[in-house]
């Protein structure tokens, strides 16, 4: 991570081949041996906020990702939680293409995203049964009380058609397991407050190798679990409301509870995104030298059709997992509270492609925010989140940020005193107490100017704050 001295910064940048130069709303850079056409890589980042070289080069190097036969991006930007990622993609990256797809700038967790329902309960009603709650959760999240086998048809279903498909084919043949205690209505008249209303034009047959076909009942591990990393699901409290009008369209309150979830397709997604890059690596043409970027387009109509095929079949398993994460929750939360509804605000994906004109928008750790849609921006466990409402802002792909941004790797967080972590006064249920510590609150970005570069920009307009009032990290 460089300091914000930008004479002195703009020099390292250019011996490590970057063109850079701050701008009023962050910096833009290009590669030094960059293609004349190439777009430059821009950064919405406050002066509260360092640039991080590293992840400054791979976003350089990503806006000059081409195949030899053709293809080219077009635009290449970052949200202000922007930092290095694996494989040579960003996080908090979003570019455009023509001509070409870029599997990597996807990545493995296909369709990692938010959800955030309403729950009719204040603090103090969590609060008193707080214990019980855990303690479900618990087993369901961690324990092995989770129950969710799937009948063949519709896993099949989910695979092809989303969330519609497979409440549709889990009616017809029967629920199994915790879902015959599940509202299978709710869920499917809730695809309506999804992005891409939960079904996109995926295929079984890039389902991973461990769902065994061959079963009349599938027990898939994956389903309804939260994932490592920053995945979470976080009970929280609306503290302020900004808009009243969004917050009442969308029915929100001041002091009302919440539920939001952050997790993604788990091993079809990781699967799926493995197989591309190795397949795109594959097919790049013998006579050229691999890119020293290790970013590996396709050009093929037949590759691109199955990418995109893939890469639906694996959103869509990531949709479902966090409508059941969602609907564990409530469960419980029913058995507890008597009848609550919890209705769904939105479910929006971070890591996907979707088309636009005559290329695509390919998003890895940023999110839509289209005029008027929900955008759900979490904190850390120790930090407000925010919903906020897009703005349609063209200039920055209609894309927002994820969240706030790691400020310190995992490995680092270790080596920290426990005082330095932020960890006072956090109610955090986690199987691994080594997840407490590299998903502590220090470990990442502050979150009020990575909200506030936003709004100046005119990406989104803030909805709520939301506090973190019990965290579940797996």
């Amino acid at each position: 991570m460089i300091p914000h001295t930008p004479t002195r910064l703009i020099r390292a940048l250019r011996r490590d081949g970057l063109d850079a130069a701050q701008t009023p709303w962050g910096w833009r850079a290009r590669r030094l041996d960059a293609h004349p056409d190439t777009p430059d890589a821009e950064v919405l980042l406050p002066a509260a906020l360092p640039l991080e070289g590293a992840a400054l080069g791979q976003l350089a190097a990503l806006a000059d990702a081409r195949h030899p036969h053709g293809g080219r991006v077009t635009h290449a930007r970052a949200s202000p939680d922007f930092h290095p990622g694996s494989g040579g993609v960003p996080i908090g990256a979003t570019i455009r293409v023509e001509g070409q797809l870029l599997p990597q700038a996807v990545g493995g967790d296909i369709n990692c995203g938010m959800r955030l329902h309403a729950l009719d309960l204040d603090a103090s009603a969590l609060r008193g049964q707080r214990d019980a709650f855990v303690a479900r959760m618990r087993g369901d999240y961690f324990a092995g009380a989770r129950d969710l086998p799937q009948r063949g048809e519709a896993m099949s279903a989910l695979f092809a058609e989303g969330i519609p498909g497979w409440a549709a084919a889990t009616r017809r043949a029967g629920a199994l397991g915790r879902l015959r205690d599940a509202d299978l209505n709710q869920i499917e008249a809730e695809c309506e407050r999804v992005h891409f209303e939960a079904m996109l034009a995926g295929h079984p047959r890039w389902a991973p190798d461990h769902i065994d076909w061959d079963q009349p009942i599938i027990r898939d591990d994956g389903l309804a679990t939260i994932g490592g990393g920053n995945h979470f699901v976080e009970i929280q409290l609306i503290e302020e409301i900004f808009d009243r009008d969004a917050a009442w369209r969308w029915g929100l309150r001041e002091g009302q509870a919440t539920l939001m979830i952050h997790s993604g397709s788990r091993l079809v997604g990781k699967a799926i995104g493995r197989r591309f890059h190795v397949r795109a690596r594959a097919r790049w043409p013998q006579d050229h030298k691999h890119p020293a970027s290790g970013l590996f387009p396709i050009i093929d109509p037949a590759d691109i059709a199955d990418y995109l095929e893939a890469e639906a079949t694996a959103a869509n398993y990531g949709y479902l997992n966090r409508a059941l994460l969602a609907e564990l929750a409530r469960i419980s939360l029913r058995e507890i509270h008597g009848d609550l509804q919890a209705p769904l605000i939105y479910d929006l994906p971070h890591n996907i492609t979707q088309p636009d004109g005559d290329g695509w928008i390919a998003r890895k750790g940023a999110c839509p925010a289209e005029a008027d849609q929900p955008v759900i921006i979490p904190g850390s466990m120790g930090a407000a989140s925010y919903l906020m409402r897009g703005l349609g802002a063209a200039g920055h792909l209609r894309s927002a940020s994820h969240g706030a941004g790691r400020a310190t790797g995992r490995f680092h967080m270790h080596r920290r005193e426990a005082e330095a972590l932020g960890l006072e006064g956090i109610d955090c249920v986690t199987p691994r107490q080594t997840r407490l510590i590299e998903e502590a609150p220090a470990a990442y970005k502050p979150i009020q100017p990575v909200i506030e570069s936003q709004i100046e920009a005119g990406v989104v307009a803030p909805v709520a704050r939301l506090k973190p009032l019990l965290t579940f990290k797996a």
